[in-house]
């Protein structure tokens, strides 16, 4: 008999939580003959239905997904101990390459007959186990969905609090998912910091954050020539803070300007064509502004600047600024717009009556009340500025020129992140780990803009309340 696959047993799962529901509902229904819902239950048919669901399908879910988590290293274990006694008697390292070999050619359906009799006959026997263990993992979720919905259908009665059973659940469920978001997190800060400070026992911290040169390549033997190895991150951050800079000079005025066009002037039909037509540049892929930027605005901006007698780079900030603003607008624009929409129409007014004008009702009224989403608008923005790629690699080039000149090549922090981490690289050289220290003080930077916005949204909060 074929084993019942993992998705064929989710969907076996999702039938009896269905099912679980319909009898949870319907015998919910029953006590409500003769007079009303209210009067003869705690609850409506709809909690008694979900309180029958979820014992039906939380424990069978968990123990499908502590099962799934732990069947690898039993089954490696039951492989193991079942090896031949030259296999077992084989150094650590051997022994799990030979292991790896089994399970890798099971999994990847490789043929039988092309492979060594040994190998062969464990790796049949890797499938009788992993075959018992899928046959009994099938057994024991369903059993426990059945047995939960049984249990759960049977305890339905009148006075039985199922709303707040239900509730309580999923406080539990929406208190996992915000720890699983906050695990997340430090998980990502602590792997950026173990191996940031693997870089910085080969690399002064101060040579590193003050540092002016970039050129991260180091002497693979000692009479090797021709590698600097200069870790100084001044010039990738100067050039992220100067393309960003280009990009919020054009991404702010235009999105706060299009945002009170279309919350305050803009008539009902305008607007209905108008936002739909701004937020599409929000959909273009980065890879497409990067050719703009390459093909249709790095030329442009050279042949303007030679016309006026400037000296400008084929690949420049400028260009690659102008074009990152252009991507930008819509996350300015958009949250600004739906902010100073949900301002009251009440305050509009009573700035009117007192005699404002309709443009100074906006800025003294409207802006105040809809500060801290503008805000968050365009600290978003900023974010999406400073972790952009694709347009940098294409118009702005990968020369670390620390220049405050934006007809210049300059390149980013993200950007020597992706060129460090190419190709086949292994964590034991300066050069890739530099890439982990450039992520935790990016990170640290991002914190801090994060810190400042907030403090900025609290102070013009309570000043407009």
């Amino acid at each position: 008999m074929m084993p019942i696959s993992t998705s064929g047993l989710s969907v076996l799962l999702l039938a009896l939580a269905a099912m679980a529901y319909a009898l949870g509902y319907r015998r919910a229904r029953r006590f409500a003959r003769g007079t009303t819902l209210r009067q003869r239950t705690l609850a409506l048919p709809a909690h008694y239905a979900t309180y029958a669901l979820l014992w039906a399908a939380l424990p069978a879910a968990i123990v499908l997904a502590a099962w799934l988590a732990l069947e690898p290293a039993l089954v490696r274990q039951v492989i193991l101990a079942e090896l031949p006694a030259t296999v077992r008697a084989l150094p650590e390292g051997e022994r799990d390459l030979y292991v790896n070999r089994i399970v890798t050619a099971a999994r990847e359906g490789e043929v039988l007959e092309d492979l060594d009799p040994a190998l062969r006959r464990e790796v049949r026997h890797y499938l009788r186990v992993r075959a018992v263990s899928r046959m009994a993992l099938a057994v024991v979720v369903l059993t426990v969905s059945a047995g939960g919905m049984a249990w759960a259908v049977r305890r339905i009665s009148p006075r039985l609090p199922a709303r707040q059973r239900v509730e309580r659940v999923t406080g539990v469920v929406l208190q996992l998912c915000a720890m699983v978001a906050i695990f997340t997190t430090i998980g990502i800060v602590l792997s950026l910091l173990f191996e940031a400070l693997r870089f910085f026992r080969s690399v002064p911290p101060a040579e590193f954050l003050f540092g002016l040169q970039w050129s991260p390549q180091t002497a693979l033997r000692a009479d090797q020539v021709g590698s600097s190895g200069a870790f100084g991150s001044v010039p990738l951050f100067a050039g992220t803070f100067l393309i960003s800079a280009i990009a919020m000079a054009v991404a702010v005025p235009v999105g706060l300007m299009s945002a009170v066009y279309l919350s305050e002037y803009a008539t009902p039909r305008t607007r209905a064509v108008a936002k739909p037509a701004l937020e599409i540049l929000a959909g273009i892929p980065t890879v497409v502004y990067g050719f703009f930027a390459a093909l249709t605005v790095a030329p442009l901006v050279r042949r303007a600047g030679e016309a006026v007698g400037l000296d400008v780079s084929s690949e420049s900030a400028l260009a690659a600024g102008l074009v990152m603003g252009i991507m930008i607008i819509p996350f300015v624009s958009s949250l600004a717009d739906d902010v100073m929409t949900a301002v009251p129409r009440s305050l509009r007014d009573g700035s009117l009556a007192l005699g404002a004008t309709r443009s100074e009702t906006i800025k003294r009224v409207v802006f105040a009340a809809a500060l801290p989403g503008i805000v968050a608008g365009i600290l978003l923005a900023v974010s999406r500025a400073i972790g952009e790629t694709m347009i940098v690699v294409m118009a702005a080039g990968l020369t670390a020129n620390l220049t405050a000149n934006p007809l210049e090549a300059v390149t980013t922090v993200t950007v020597q992140i992706v060129t460090l981490l190419t190709g086949d690289q292994e964590f034991d050289s300066p050069k890739t780990l530099a890439a982990f220290a450039l992520g935790l003080v990016l990170f640290a930077v991002t914190l801090a803009l994060n810190i400042v916005a907030l403090h900025i949204v609290r102070k013009y909060r309570e000043q407009y309340e």
